[in-house]
């Protein structure tokens, strides 16, 4: 099986096989997974289906080097958040996703991208992404530079908080009736929103990340309605994405994400991190990501979800402190 091989579709049969070779190549040639499987008396052999696959909580990408193979990375990514827990091995206390081939992460952004949006050329891309152009070692800040440079259209660009440019610069794409993607973060988006309001129903408007500490902290909900108020659009998408992953979701709308083939989310209990069900209508969400083939495939984040229709995730936010405590010291 040729690991690599996989940005096209997968029946449940083959996605399932897919996954379970995988598992077994990274653990064999990944020294932290197969320390972490090992703790948990994890026997490779007993490994049988999706659900019994043990997930690398998300927070070893802060606390270890996690490296399938032993290579040099060409690029490597940092987290945009921090944590009070100090990292011995890095200087910083980012997660750090260490990229072996920079090539292999454009097909995967570009797969996702494409196979919700269709190719990202015939788009402009619009940036609003302020904190992330502010650090080093974004994954968002790289796969927009992908696109922006990409685009068929000379006006995709980045902006901090030149809004009134921004501004001029969407009227104008909308009246030569051009595609149009807002990307921005969210508190970055409604700091747009109050001073600037338009009706672009066309307008593509992609909100990530969160308030970052620049604003209060609202519900999903109120904040899309504030945009969709404020730019005359009926739904705001979202990715769903992390420095640790090579492979985003999207939503079209609702906070409700889909993934591309290669990529699935699947729910835990959150009193007992091992338990993976196909059974769970909310729980903690674990992630396979088959793009991850020289990191960890298999994550298990701090996020919470709600399974939704057609094999869709609602996430509803991030778990509490104490859930997540609880959660580490099952897999110490």
């Amino acid at each position: 099986m040729n690991l690599e091989d996989i940005f096209h579709s997968f029946s449940d049969l083959d996605f399932e096989k897919h996954a379970l070779a995988l598992f077994q190549y990274q653990y064999e040639h990944n020294e932290i997974y197969h320390s972490f499987c090992n703790i948990l008396k994890i026997n490779p052999i007993d490994i049988t289906s999706v659900e019994q696959i043990p997930f690398l909580p998300i927070s070893f990408f802060r606390t270890h080097i996690v490296k399938t193979g032993n290579f040099e990375p060409e690029i490597e990514f940092w987290s945009s958040g921090t944590t009070s827990v100090r990292a011995e091995n890095f200087p910083s206390l980012h997660s750090r996703h260490f990229i072996k081939n920079a090539s292999f992460y454009e097909r995967a952004f570009l797969n996702s991208f494409e196979h919700f949006y269709g190719n990202p050329a015939n788009y402009c891309f619009l940036a609003l992404l302020p904190n992330y152009l502010e650090q080093k070692h974004s994954s968002l800040i790289y796969m927009m530079n992908r696109f922006i440079s990409g685009s068929q259209y000379a006006e995709s660009g980045f902006y901090l908080y030149n809004f009134e440019e921004l501004y001029e610069k969407i009227i104008a794409l909308k009246e030569k009736q051009i595609p149009i993607i807002l990307f921005g973060v969210s508190f970055a988006l409604l700091d747009f929103a109050e001073q600037f309001s338009f009706s672009a129903p066309e307008l593509i408007v992609f909100e990530t990340g969160g308030m970052k500490g620049r604003r209060p902290e609202i519900v999903k909900e109120e904040l899309h309605q504030i945009l969709c108020n404020a730019f005359g659009v009926k739904t705001i998408h979202s990715e769903y994405g992390m420095c640790e992953l090579l492979s985003q979701a999207y939503s079209h709308g609702e906070n409700r994400f889909a993934t591309p083939p290669w990529m699935k989310l699947l729910l835990r209990d959150e009193k007992d991190p091992l338990h993976c069900s196909k059974n769970l209508s909310t729980g903690a969400i674990n992630i396979i990501d088959f793009a991850n083939l020289h990191s960890c495939a298999f994550i298990a984040t701090d996020d919470l979800g709600k399974r939704a229709e057609n094999r869709m995730i609602e996430i509803l936010g991030r778990m509490d402190a104490a859930q997540i405590r609880g959660c580490n010291l099952l897999y110490l």
